[in-house]
């Protein structure tokens, strides 16, 4: 498996630690505002892309609670413990680029920290743009650069102390690799989407301790995948947490982290 195959995937242990730790701190803020911005759309029909294991999901349920939406994602596993967690949706494995539903079916796409692991991204935005609606919208969001999230920047700090010149770049590449709007908007007109807004959004996360963040990103994420083949991985482990906690400080711990929010339509 290729290293962009690799970031893309989560095996099938990945989803408990990601619910457990990661999304109450990082993902729920931003569900909460993303749905909030979907219920003024005042959509019917909802497709939701890397849904992961429900959060956006469930936060869209309570705010346009009129809609029916259909909750995708990439990985076998995150859509088995998405649907255990949020039945209220229709959920389906199904890839961004080559997706299983028919031409201007949804009025609404939505996308919550996905489209970073798109490996084409113009082929990912066409598609959107073909299971919309002609009036249909595209929202999504993605985060800002590695420093603007208070959370992350520590982590992978404690991460490339405890392992110079090895240290997995995950973090850096993938999730906070896609932050420059001017890119992304360039991706969304090449698939024939007119951006209509974006707003960059800074919320608080609080984690329940340091060593929660540690272990939400360290089994959580694919970051996993590059300590299994140390034979010292549980002391590593041990080390990022000690050094994530010195950063962070003990007990609950609070850090902004910063988004772009996107509006897209399709271009007439």
């Amino acid at each position: 498996m290729s290293t962009d195959d690799a970031n893309r995937r989560w095996t099938r242990s990945m989803p408990d630690a990601y619910e457990r730790h990661l999304v109450p701190v990082f993902f729920r803020p931003f569900a909460t505002d993303l749905a909030k911005r979907a219920a003024t759309l005042r959509p019917s029909r909802i497709l939701e892309l890397a849904a992961g294991t429900g959060a956006l999901t469930s936060a869209l349920l309570t705010s346009v609670p009129s809609a029916s939406v259909v909750a995708t994602d990439l990985n076998e596993a995150m859509v088995t413990a998405g649907s255990a967690r949020e039945p209220r949706a229709q959920w389906r494995q199904a890839d961004a680029q080559e997706l299983p539903f028919e031409d201007g079916e949804f009025d609404l796409v939505l996308c919550q920290f996905g489209v970073m692991f798109f490996p084409d991204k113009p082929a990912a935005y066409a598609e959107v743009r073909r299971v919309m609606a002609p009036q249909g919208s595209f929202l999504f969001n993605s985060w800002g650069p590695l420093a603007s999230h208070g959370f992350a920047a520590a982590f992978q700090a404690a991460l490339e102390q405890s392992m110079p010149g090895t240290a997995p770049s995950f973090l850096t590449d993938v999730p906070h690799g896609y932050s420059d709007p001017a890119a992304v908007i360039a991706d969304l007109e090449a698939a024939g989407l007119t951006p209509a807004a974006t707003e960059e959004v800074t919320l608080k996360g609080t984690a329940e301790s340091a060593a929660s963040v540690a272990t939400g990103l360290l089994t959580g994420t694919p970051v996993s995948a590059a300590l299994q083949g140390h034979e010292d991985a549980q002391a590593l482990q041990a080390t990022v947490t000690q050094k994530l906690t010195e950063r962070l400080g003990t007990g609950p711990v609070t850090a902004p982290m910063t988004a772009t929010v996107y509006l897209a339509q399709p271009r007439v």
